[in-house]
């Protein structure tokens, strides 16, 4: 029976590009894949060190006592992150460094599913996987490293083998958490929630992936392809995290409200006693359909607008069948049934500035929330990384990318929620974090 340690690091982002929140979020892609170990008969720990507060060592003595075979590290702070992680890989590297022992070590994440090989070099990882990692994770025990998709590691020779395909999970495998071993009441986070009074927090995961193909979005190289949970399956979740008094839920979709299913969950969240928030496109709901968010107890949205124009929206392949008029109208009628309704901008060429102060002083003067227009990060797999640098990523596609992101936008300036002069990832791949 093999063992494993799954070990959310306490993330630090000083110097960081990384623009996500910075608050402790549910670890969901570790408690499912405990989930998946224990069904496979073998044992699983999950460690929360950022929620819990542990450092490097208070997390080592936890993870001693259990002596797992194989030691986890994600390479971002959450799946809700995935898609914009810190592009340096300093505190997992730290984490796999000062948390050694006899494990067979594996870092899991985006910088695995991008540039495997430089993610494996850079923090001494033993196995890096490719792609959505419960199922690779649940099968290492059992199965020829070679023949599990997404699996890439070095052998007892040193020798190192890359898998060509990644790791896609089934959604309809990913039956209730019932977090027994996680520690729900200290997690006060609730995610996306201004000026809405206090209460306890957690996130949950309705769908994966996305049917869109934005130039800006990093999701291709894991959890693309959209799928749903089973409803019910879900309800079973949050009405255990209600239990444990939870009043918020957050969920993490790339997407929200795309699936066929979405209604029938939002109707059985309207008859609990929850609050609910998510990312979404307004393009996807209608007057009716706003209603019946405002009876799902929705707090919440955040909605990717990217572009004021139709021009700007085609340029970064939104595929958005709306004109910016009734996008308008759409997020004032649901800011009248939802309490924080933000829409986020992208620069594009096609938009100017004056226009889109105007556009902003109309939303907000309607109670809408519009982002200042952020600068885009060529995340290595995504559509924006192809187009700005003509090739698939490499070793090096990090590096490359970071440059280019802080040669562009330095004298522009970067996003309200960024360090204002970040280092560079040479630099913050070589610092111990605080």
């Amino acid at each position: 029976m093999s063992s494993f340690a799954l070990v959310n690091p306490n993330w630090d982002f000083a110097g960081s590009t990384y623009f996500g929140c910075r608050e402790p979020h549910t670890p969901l892609e570790l408690l499912f894949a405990a989930q998946k170990i224990r069904a496979r008969g073998g044992k699983a720990l999950v460690v929360d060190a950022q929620t819990d507060g542990l450092t490097i060592g208070e997390a080592q003595a936890r993870v001693a006592e259990f002596d797992p075979d194989f030691l986890v590290i994600p390479s971002a702070p959450s799946y809700l992150f995935w898609r914009c992680p810190p592009p340096e890989l300093r505190v997992p590297r730290e984490w796999l460094t000062g948390m050694d022992g006899r494990a067979t070590k594996v870092l899991i994440g985006p910088h695995s599913s991008a540039t495997p090989r430089a993610a494996m070099r850079k923090t001494g990882a033993d196995v890096v996987i490719k792609g959505e990692s419960e199922d690779a994770l649940a099968s290492l025990a059992s199965e020829p490293w070679e023949l599990i998709d997404g699996v890439c590691f070095r052998d007892s020779s040193g020798r190192e083998h890359y898998s060509a395909g990644q790791a896609v999970v089934d959604m309809s495998t990913l039956s209730a958490l019932d977090f027994s071993d996680y520690s729900v009441e200290r997690h006060w986070h609730r995610h996306h929630v201004f000026n809405q009074g206090n209460g306890r927090g957690a996130e949950v995961e309705f769908a994966r992936g996305c049917p869109w193909n934005c130039t800006f979005c990093n999701k291709q190289l894991f959890r693309n392809k959209f799928r749903e949970r089973d409803v019910n399956e879900v309800l079973i979740e949050i009405d255990r995290l209600i239990s444990r008094g939870v009043d918020y839920i957050y969920f993490i979709d790339e997407i929200f409200g795309v699936g066929k299913n979405v209604l029938r969950l939002l109707e059985e969240i309207a008859r609990r006693d929850v609050r609910i928030g998510f990312q979404t496109r307004i393009d996807l709901w209608d007057e009716q359909k706003l209603d019946l968010l405002g009876r799902a107890h929705t707090i919440s949205i955040e909605c990717g607008i990217e572009s004021i124009t139709e021009e700007g929206r085609d340029e970064l392949n939104k595929n958005c069948r709306m004109s910016t008029e009734r996008i308008s109208q759409l997020l004032i009628y649901a800011r009248q049934r939802i309490p924080w309704v933000q829409a986020n901008l992208i620069l594009t060429e096609h938009d100017h500035r004056d226009e889109i102060r105007s556009w902003q002083d109309r939303m907000k003067a309607e109670g809408v929330w519009v982002s200042e227009p952020v600068p885009m990060y060529p995340f290595p797999g995504s559509p924006l990384y192809l187009q700005t640098f003509g090739a698939a990523p490499d070793d090096e596609a990090w590096e490359r990318a970071h440059h280019h992101y802080t040669a562009t936008f330095e004298p522009r300036g970067y996003s309200d929620i960024q360090e204002q002069r970040p280092a560079a990832l040479e630099t913050l791949e070589q610092q111990t974090p605080r």
